[in-house]
């Protein structure tokens, strides 16, 4: 267990909030009344998955241990994968509302570099590796003989899940699934990217802040999803605080202060004063980042470029889903006027559409799934066929 396990179950965290109104869409557009705080303390992955796992992949140079986190009993086997930067609990949210609609299985894998999966080259994140690290851990779970699977993939998961399938890497392949991921208008963002990056706090007091962070920024639009899927996005801070961080920070405005100000507090002096702080500043749990996605450039274009044409190819029934319809390019609008494959836009999401609207995924994604008969329908849930 990791100390930042540690410290979620020390901390007797909440059980996972009731959804408002009893149901429906949950997030952080939930009304406050006056005077009422949105709360941003961290959540445990056990809100919402029934069990946690590390996956051991061994060949002839070592071994690997990938972190996952399952539910369900029966049916088809949904193994998800996250977008850069983020972890499996992404999908924690989703999970619920998923398996309370269809009979199916949840595995929510944290891809290499990500999350508490630990591997012997984490820098090594190249489409080509990342798809073979999907196959080898399906092979691990179920050996020879594996379940129906569908590959649902967000963001950079979703290009990972388009080179998983193509490879035949996962046999009993059932449908793929991506959200949010189009070449066209990911190679356009690559530009950007680096830029936003810089534009990201490079450290945070606490997970609290962190949480709040997310939601404020838009990252993340759903505060019951940002409060446990933030944990799988950041760390402590090893040793001292880095030289970027707000250590630093604290430490320049206090050095600009020393040299404005007069000493006229009679005894107690500004030096003293810094000194405090500094000791303050060292006794927080600064967490950063998991993983420095700046340092991943290099392979920023091996996931997307291509990568319609991949999906498109794939023999396997498949599904778009997107937070608007201007992000299609041009081969998969041809693609889904030639009825290629199934889409449905989720309006009024930002790029993390299922953690801001995890119930319309997981009802999209159900629909899909008794559409084409994989699977059955639980708990009285009714489909809605798209017309798209």
């Amino acid at each position: 267990m990791s100390a930042l396990e540690k410290q979620l179950h020390l901390g007797r965290l909440p059980t996972r909030p009731p959804l408002p109104g009893g149901g429906g869409q949950s997030g952080s557009k939930m009304r406050m009344g006056p005077g009422r705080k949105r709360d941003f303390s961290p959540v445990l992955w056990s809100q919402y998955f029934e069990s946690m796992e590390d996956v051991v992949v061994e060949n002839e140079t070592g071994k690997d241990i990938f972190r996952i986190y399952k539910s369900g009993l029966e049916g088809p086997v949904l193994l998800l994968l996250h977008g850069g930067g983020h972890s499996a609990l992404s999908w924690a949210v989703f999970t619920s509302a998923i398996i309370s609609r269809i009979q199916c299985r949840i595995v929510a894998l944290d891809l290499r570099g990500h999350g508490e999966t630990k591997v012997r080259n984490p820098e090594d994140l190249s489409a080509e590796t990342m798809s073979k690290d999907v196959g080898n851990v399906v092979e691990a779970l179920y050996g020879d003989l594996p379940p129906p699977i569908m590959l649902i993939g967000h963001s950079m998961g979703g290009a990972i899940a388009v080179h998983t399938a193509v490879a035949n890497l996962v046999p009993s392949l059932l449908g793929l699934c991506m959200i949010d991921v189009v070449e066209g208008t990911a190679m356009d963002a690559l530009n950007s990217m680096q830029n936003f990056l810089r534009s990201r706090p490079k450290t945070f007091k606490s997970l609290e802040n962190a949480i709040e962070w997310s939601v404020k920024s838009g990252q993340i639009r759903n505060l019951e999803s940002a409060r446990v899927s933030m944990v799988g996005q950041v760390k402590q801070c090893e040793g001292a605080a880095s030289p970027e961080g707000p250590k630093a920070i604290v430490e320049g405005i206090i050095e600009e202060e020393e040299e404005e100000e007069e000493d006229d507090e009679g005894g107690v002096s500004v030096n003293k004063r810094k000194k405090e702080d500094d000791t303050e500043t060292k006794k927080e749990h600064l967490y950063t980042w998991r993983i420095e996605l700046a340092k991943t450039e290099k392979y920023w274009d091996g996931w997307f470029r291509g990568l319609s044409n991949l999906f498109l190819s794939c023999p396997t029934p498949k599904l778009l889903l997107l937070a608007g319809v201007d992000r299609l390019d041009k081969d998969l609008t041809i693609g889904q006027m030639q009825g290629k494959f199934q889409m449905q836009v989720l309006p009024q999401c930002g790029h993390a559409v299922h953690e801001d609207a995890p119930d319309k995924v997981a009802e999209a994604v159900a629909t899909f799934l008794i559409r084409h008969r994989f699977t059955e329908p639980i708990g009285g849930f009714q489909c809605v066929f798209p017309a798209c």
